[in-house]
């Protein structure tokens, strides 16, 4: 198989990975905001980057006008932003950003939490430890590979994937919608990837997982209040190398990105 057919499975495979269950990319605006997306919490598209519709469509191998509609939906949910005359970029969170989101996640997960230890069934119980053993021995090889965005990219699909499972089995769906529509998770995996967050503690999810499978729903809540806390003040520390340019950030440097830039505003 060649290089391009590689990248065309991958590719597939990530529209698969992020699609929600129930709204399969169909049409080509769809496709193209998931490719964006997908780019983004890779860091092929890095933080505070350019972003040219002109050259995302040619690289998409479709027309400008699906792209531009999937950057306006980007950018309604907060991941890339415009200015006029000046251009279209990944947006740069500020510490507000990152500090509400936290607050949000927080209030999310930590009632999810609570539900999943008062309603998961033993089958259910059994199957977030082992997910959470399997997190954390994802998370150490990325120590080893921290070049290989596809596997971290893997990594962090699976991290996102353990979150769900506890509000899922919390047997609430409008929490667990509320999670998804708030995208509470997509955004702690963005800012992991801009702060270069890649290493965690040993069974740092495996003692989560465990605390929610046989403790009370109190010490569920403290656990996961714990959990989402525990990284924010390193997250704050590695996004303050992106700093905003007093003349307008156009042309502003990317540090840290061995992609291509996709230029300018076309």
């Amino acid at each position: 198989m060649n290089r391009k057919s590689n990248r065309r499975v991958r590719r597939k495979k990530s529209l698969a990975i992020l699609a929600p269950p129930r709204s399969r990319p169909h049409s080509l605006a769809a496709r193209a905001y998931l490719e964006i997306r997908n780019q983004i919490l890779k860091g092929e598209l890095p933080v505070g980057i350019a972003l040219s519709r002109r050259k995302l469509a040619a690289a998409l191998d479709i027309s400008v006008p699906p792209v531009s509609e999937a950057l306006q939906r980007l950018e309604r949910e907060g991941l890339v932003e415009s200015k006029p005359r000046v251009g279209t970029r990944v947006r740069v969170p500020t510490r507000r950003d990152v500090e509400d989101r936290s607050l949000l996640r927080e209030a999310l997960e930590t009632q999810a939490a609570r539900l999943f230890a008062a309603r998961a069934n033993a089958a259910e119980k059994r199957e977030l430890r082992q997910m959470g053993r399997r997190v954390d021995q994802l998370y150490a090889a990325c120590e080893k590979c921290q070049d290989d965005r596809e596997f971290l990219f893997s990594v962090n699909t699976y991290h996102l994937k353990l979150h769900l499972h506890i509000a899922e089995c919390a047997r609430c769906p409008a929490l667990r919608d509320a999670i998804e529509k708030e995208q509470v998770l997509v955004f702690n995996w963005l800012y992991d990837t801009a702060a270069q967050r890649r290493s965690l503690a040993s069974n740092y999810h495996a003692r989560l997982a465990d605390v929610l499978a046989r403790c009370s729903p109190a010490q569920a809540d403290a656990a996961m209040r714990q959990h989402i806390r525990r990284g924010l003040q390193e997250v704050l520390s590695g996004l303050q190398r992106f700093g905003v340019a007093k003349t307008g950030w156009r042309h502003k440097p990317v540090t840290g990105h061995s992609g291509r830039n996709p230029g300018k505003r076309s």
